[in-house]
């Protein structure tokens, strides 16, 4: 009696399985954009089926990018306590800025939204993973003391959404990262000593 249950549970990991890399191919060529539907169609399962494992696109969105934020969790703690804290947290910050311009739909799983019901795991794990990073800059006086990891996910977010569709989305990036960083008033003018009298 109880084959049919593990006959069932085979088959369902199988479907997920089958539907995740339907879905990793979908969201490589739509991004964010990605269909739940087409997903349903090139998988040969029904809308239901996919639903059943990713009820919202933020849910297909997160188990699409698992990998990658897991790489990037990992990096951070290889940075944690290395060299200068801000040279640390803007090494991470940058391989963020990289793994979203690379991986379609990544910033998208990253954005934050108004929904305190649904929690964002992408989000919260890399926070989780950066906020070391982070305190170690502020304690430092590298980054001013009230910035937030979910503040620079936000930044990076909005820089990668805003630069996908450029002809060099990755260089566009990284320039309005580094823009970010240094601020755009120009560095304040060396002050002279008044000269002396002859």
């Amino acid at each position: 009696m109880t084959a049919v249950p593990e006959r069932q549970r085979a088959d369902a990991r199988r479907n997920y399985a089958l539907i995740l890399a339907v879905a990793e191919e979908e969201v490589a060529t739509r991004g964010a954009a990605a269909s739940l539907e087409q997903i349903a169609r090139t998988a040969g399962v029904g809308s239901a089926t996919v639903r059943r494992h990713f009820p919202s696109r933020r849910a297909l969105l997160e188990a699409v990018s698992r990998e990658r934020i897991e790489a990037l969790r990992v990096r951070a703690h290889e940075l944690a306590g290395r060299g200068d804290a801000r040279d640390a947290l803007l090494d991470w910050l940058s391989d963020v800025v990289a793994y979203c311009v690379a991986a379609r739909g990544l910033a998208a799983a990253l954005a934050y939204d108004a929904d305190p019901v649904h929690e964002n795991s992408c989000a919260t794990t890399l926070q989780d993973a950066a906020n070391p990073l982070l305190l170690r800059a502020v304690e430092d006086g590298a980054v001013a003391a009230g910035v937030t990891v979910a503040d620079l996910i936000t930044l990076i977010v909005g820089i990668t959404l805003a630069t996908e569709h450029y002809p060099d989305p990755g260089a566009e990036a990284a320039r309005l990262f580094r823009l970010a960083v240094a601020g755009f008033s120009p560095p304040p003018a060396p002050r002279t000593s008044p000269a002396r009298p002859g």
